[in-house]
């Protein structure tokens, strides 16, 4: 049985269990989240080193590093240093979304080589396929679409996103009402040539009887896909995006009524003013599913810098109600990440999630702020460095900038802290 139907049971799962111990929370909380569809665990059970983790309401907001090859750049060594790096800074999960090199092999060795949850987007492999078989894209079949979902779900993949809400209705609707950055999702781009081609209705969602039957034999989470997510600002939030959330929010139900996990991913380019109304239409149309976002990015000139447009965004999000961000590195929009852009990438979205944590009241979020300051206000600067989200740049910046006594040199001898306590007397209250 999946996740979704032993929680329906009133079965507490080992996966269950060990999300209870690590989020700190009573276990029927974690089992009567994942029977609401409020929670899901994406843990295939082919995956024998899996570590689950718990995304949804109630939970810290988990970070998503997505990695893989591209056809210009990759092999297997580049994206295992980068899954290593992912890892090692706190992503919750990592997607492969290659699409150069040996794509199986680049995936199978990073399955291998970590315990997070993985996900992957099954079209990406079908178009190469069909661009090897038949020469184009367009020229795959609905069967060769399924044969890779079903291959990678045989590989133990924990969750996939998959494009089921783009509808013809949609894309006539995208045609008519024009976009400045048109369609900016790789995996959408893809099927929309591939509909508009063959002139026929998107084979994810005619047959999603066929892709639930798959997704409950190996309990595969369905990350409802934004194919027709804004591109830029000025795209936020129109007539095609709702078109498409408005469809899967329908497709939440019928998954959760055919036992299959599923979670919803969002934009994209999003004016700070609108985020929080984004998060609360998919939280109502999709019946409270976790909400997955891509930043979302607040600015449109942010390229070099758009992890940190990306995590101001993310944090809105989060605060909103979003339960899971995906990273947006400093390569956006230019380049293929190097494992620096994974660092920095994952780093500005750890902020941004804690932060929202922080607001959401999450369990345990704001004991770590309150140890560092009680560090801050002893200046002392290893449990400063051990309490950092990035121990290592902490200490760096630290020794780059020390001072001669024992406060920074930002201050020095005028440190305000110090200068008071010698007329106060007072000191910093106990951890």
């Amino acid at each position: 049985m999946t996740q979704l139907e032993l929680a329906g049971q009133g079965i507490i799962s080992p996966q269950m269990a060990t999300v209870a111990e690590k989020e700190r929370l009573e276990a029927d909380f974690i089992r009567q989240g994942v029977a609401d569809g409020t929670i899901v665990i994406p843990a295939n059970p082919l995956r024998v080193n899996l570590f689950p983790c718990g995304i949804g309401q109630g939970l810290m907001t988990k970070v998503n590093a997505n990695i893989g090859t591209s056809s210009d750049y990759g092999s297997i060594d580049t994206e295992i240093a980068k899954l290593k790096v992912a890892v090692e800074y706190g992503a919750d999960t990592v997607m492969d979304l290659s699409t150069g090199n040996d794509i199986v092999a680049v995936r199978r060795a990073i399955m291998a080589a970590t315990s997070v949850p993985i996900g992957t987007v099954p079209i990406y492999q079908a178009a190469l396929d069909a661009i090897d078989r038949h020469g184009a894209i367009v020229k795959m079949t609905a069967d060769d679409l399924f044969a890779i979902i079903e291959e990678q779900a045989k590989d133990g993949v924990d969750f996939m996103t998959v494009h089921c809400g783009i509808t013809q209705s949609a894309v006539a609707r995208l045609k008519r009402q024009g976009r400045v950055t048109d369609v900016v999702s790789r995996g959408g781009a893809f099927l929309i040539g591939w509909m508009l081609h063959n002139e026929r209705e998107n084979p994810l969602y005619e047959q999603y009887d066929r892709l639930l039957t798959l997704s409950k034999e190996f309990d595969i989470t369905l990350s409802l896909g934004d194919g027709l997510r804004p591109g830029s600002l000025a795209d936020a939030t129109d007539r095609a995006q709702i078109d498409e959330l408005l469809t899967l929010g329908e497709l939440v139900e019928r998954a959760r009524e055919a036992g299959v996990q599923v979670m919803v991913e969002g934009p994209g380019h999003v004016p700070l003013n609108q985020i929080e109304a984004n998060v609360k239409l998919e939280k109502t149309i999709c019946r409270g599913a976790p909400f997955y976002v891509l930043g979302p990015l607040v600015t449109d000139i942010g390229a070099g810098y758009d992890h940190i447009t990306g995590a101001i965004g993310g944090a809105v999000a989060a605060a909103a109600g979003a339960d899971f961000l995906c990273y947006v590195t400093p390569a956006e929009h230019l380049g293929l990440p190097d494992a620096e852009d994974v660092r920095q990438g994952v780093i500005a979205s750890r902020i941004a999630a804690h932060a929202a944590d922080i607001a959401k009241d999450i369990k345990g979020a704001t004991g770590r702020d309150r140890n560092m300051s009680v560090a801050r206000k002893n200046l002392d600067w290893e449990e400063q460095t051990r309490l950092s989200i990035d121990p290592a740049r902490s200490r760096l910046v630290h020794r780059k900038h020390a001072a001669a006594g024992a406060a920074c040199s930002m201050c020095g001898q005028f440190c305000a802290m110090e200068f008071v306590e010698k007329f106060l007397g007072m000191t910093a209250p106990r951890c």
